[in-house]
């Protein structure tokens, strides 16, 4: 029987850490604690952005788009889901960028865009949060479709939705590249299908749609208390950054001969999801006031009527068996990035707090787990209060991120470099920490009309701008001294001959493991040089390396030679 524990490496010892088969195998624990070394990056950008995006073919933006034209009309709906998408746009670039220059996920660049290694955990529960969240509601709808196509009770569908997800999440990026890639095509025919039908012979209903009032007490003009409240349900999608930089950070280098497709990778899988994103949300809207009359307003936004009823258009024989096939499909295409992303937030939550990491794949049976007791709680009836109550949180963390990313850095007030290793993080910085935390006090106080009608409506906004004001503040206030504890002084360079971070190894005296030079330090503690991971799990060093750290302008020096632009 596989032991689902790490053993402990004795105090000082030159050697003895050993990992269970799970943690070992790099296909299974696909680098989940760790950067993502040069040798284990071997797809194309193509590759890489087809799965990260194939990722975003959950069903939830139809649903999401629905339930916001059935509540606030069609005229701020359209606004609201617009103005969320640029938002998540241009919060995504530079997270985005920089998760695949470092080759490092959500949860590694946010402890060192101000958070410090500790203060980082919070963000992984937010995050984590996310992933179970949407599971549930991608599960949600994945169960009502074998309802409705396949009369499976929903309690039962649940189950089945969550058991699943588990075969292919447990190979991680090898099983999911090639899934995701395979069915992307199958998925966008059968998604843009019913629009097209309804285009050739109900042109006119298009027309129609700008007059769809839902239950909107203003109608369908624009209302700004609608546009806001529409806007705040949009943006809890600004976490999905996080999934798709979890795939992004398995890019291969930047090189001059592969600039222009490695640009166009980031971009369109990276911030260029939410494009597609608002399509679809767009898309259920509409799909929603063309069922409305058919099904009523309370079951208008679930996807698997709206499908049912779009492929009636064209295929009305097999649209019910059609419409089920889609949204199995697709509910199997996200959740298992869901299951993925979320396995990884939690084996860096639970690293930190417990010293132990018994591999990524135990994980995925706490996530989806959760997702299970949501969906079995009921979660899709209160759609639009879960994600609207949950984007004051998520944003306030994205925008204290972007903040040190676009303001911090450049301004200097921040290490123009990401540092995510233990030995060389304080546990808490006050620039992300301080900010997220006021930032999210204050919105949520709003969402609970501490500020009237319009403070809850914008909420999210008054997360985004206040976490983004405060983080450049706090950032002049402490010198930086927060962000690096100690510089590295290790002597091997981190960069090869041509430019980019080497594939040369160095061994950890502790786990006796070859790793490449950006994920060791040199460790006192053991005296010799250690990984990201066992200096992560390390409990008897008590961070002596970094008694006496730098506090003052030492702290934000960069190294003589880190990875390249």
């Amino acid at each position: 029987m596989t032991e689902i524990v790490d053993k402990e490496a004795p105090p000082a010892s030159t050697g003895g850490r050993t990992y269970n088969n799970w943690a070992q195998n790099d296909t299974l624990e696909d680098y989940s604690l760790r950067y993502a070394p040069k040798s284990f990056r071997r797809w194309t950008p193509y590759v890489v952005a087809t799965t990260a995006l194939g990722g975003i073919a959950y069903l939830a933006d139809f649903a999401i788009g629905g339930s916001i034209a059935i509540s606030n009309g069609f005229s701020s709906a359209m606004v609201a889901i617009l103005a969320a998408a640029v938002v998540i746009f241009l919060t995504g670039i530079p997270i985005s960028y920089y998760s695949a220059k470092y080759s490092i996920d959500m949860d590694l660049l946010t402890r060192g865009a101000g958070f410090g290694y500790l203060g980082s955990t919070l963000t992984s529960v937010i995050y984590a949060s996310f992933t179970f969240i949407f599971f549930a509601l991608e599960g949600s709808i994945m169960a009502q479709a074998l309802e409705l196509g396949l009369h499976i009770p929903l309690a039962v569908g649940y189950l089945i939705c969550s058991l699943i997800i588990l075969p292919l999440v447990i190979y991680g990026m090898t099983a999911l590249s090639k899934m995701q890639v395979w069915t992307q095509p199958v998925w966008l025919v059968l998604m843009v299908a019913p629009f097209v039908s309804i285009a050739i012979q109900e042109p006119d209903k298009f027309s129609q749609f700008t007059h769809f009032a839902g239950n909107s007490p203003t109608g369908s003009g624009i209302s700004m208390l609608g546009v806001g409240a529409g806007a705040g349900v949009a943006l809890s999608l600004i976490a999905q950054i996080g999934e798709q930089v979890d795939y992004l950070r398995f890019m291969p280098d930047k090189t001059p001969e592969n600039a222009g497709k490695w640009w166009g990778a980031v971009l369109s899988a990276g911030p260029g999801w939410v494009v597609l994103g608002a399509a679809k949300q767009i898309g259920g809207a509409f799909l929603a006031f063309y069922i409305a009359g058919s099904v009523g307003l309370s079951k208008a936004n679930e996807p698997i009527q709206q499908y049912v009823h779009g492929f009636k258009t064209f295929a009305a024989p097999v649209a019910l068996g059609l419409a089920t096939f889609f949204v199995i499909l697709s509910q199997i295409k996200i959740n298992s990035t869901n299951a993925y992303s979320g396995s990884l937030s939690w084996s860096n939550f639970f690293s930190r707090l417990t010293h132990r990491h018994p591999g990524r794949v135990v994980y995925i049976f706490l996530n989806v787990g959760i997702a299970l007791a949501l969906m079995e709680g009921g979660v899709f009836g209160f759609l639009n209060t879960v994600l609207g109550f949950y984007s004051n949180v998520a944003i306030a963390w994205i925008g204290a991120v972007v903040a040190d990313l676009v303001i911090n850095k450049p301004l200097k007030l921040s290490p123009s470099y990401i540092e995510f290793k233990r030995a060389h993080l304080y546990n808490f910085n006050p620039v992300g920490f301080g900010s997220i935390l006021i930032a999210s006090a204050v919105s949520i106080a709003a969402y609970f009309e501490a500020f009237g009608d319009y403070g809850k409506a914008y909420s999210p906004f008054i997360a985004l701008f206040l976490a983004m004001a405060l983080s450049p503040l706090f950032a002049v206030l402490t010198k930086g001294r927060y962000y690096i504890a100690r510089v590295d002084d290790l002597e091997e360079p981190l960069l090869g001959t041509d430019g980019l971070p080497s594939a040369a190894t160095l061994t950890c005296t502790v786990c006796t493991t070859d790793f490449e030079r950006p994920d060791v330090a040199n460790c006192t503690f053991h005296s010799g040089a250690i990984c990201s991971l066992c200096c992560s799990l390390e409990k008897n060093c008590h961070d002596s390396c970094k008694t006496g750290a730098a506090t003052g302008p030492v702290a934000l020096a960069t190294p003589t030679v880190r990875s390249a632009d």
